[in-house]
């Protein structure tokens, strides 16, 4: 059996669930959508035409997409952290346990 240092537990004591991943990466496309339609737009009433606002709002989105969404980003990351060490950790259960060295 794997060692219990590896596997996460819960508060039950059995094995913990894997955390929510796909509110945080709504939360984080729906916000990089948001941030680059916001700098198109307002690239667009600054006067700029449609190819080179669009083409700047793009780039600038990227920059600052990384800044106003550094807590989201960070928080997906932890989700998808914990997720692979569980299952890596469920792996190599699974793996001790068909092998019989129990």
């Amino acid at each position: 059996m794997a060692d219990s240092s590896t596997v996460p537990s819960g508060p039950a004591g059995g094995p913990a669930e894997p955390p929510r991943i796909a509110p945080w990466l709504l939360i984080y496309t729906v916000g990089r959508l948001g941030i680059a339609a916001a700098l198109v737009l307002l690239l667009w009433l600054v006067g700029l035409d449609f190819w080179t606002g669009l083409l700047f709002g793009l780039l600038l989105s990227m920059p600052a997409s990384y800044f106003l969404l550094r807590p989201s980003r960070e928080r997906l990351n932890e989700g998808l952290v914990a997720r692979s060490t569980m299952r890596r950790a469920a792996k190599e259960d699974l793996r001790t346990r068909l092998s019989g060295n129990e």
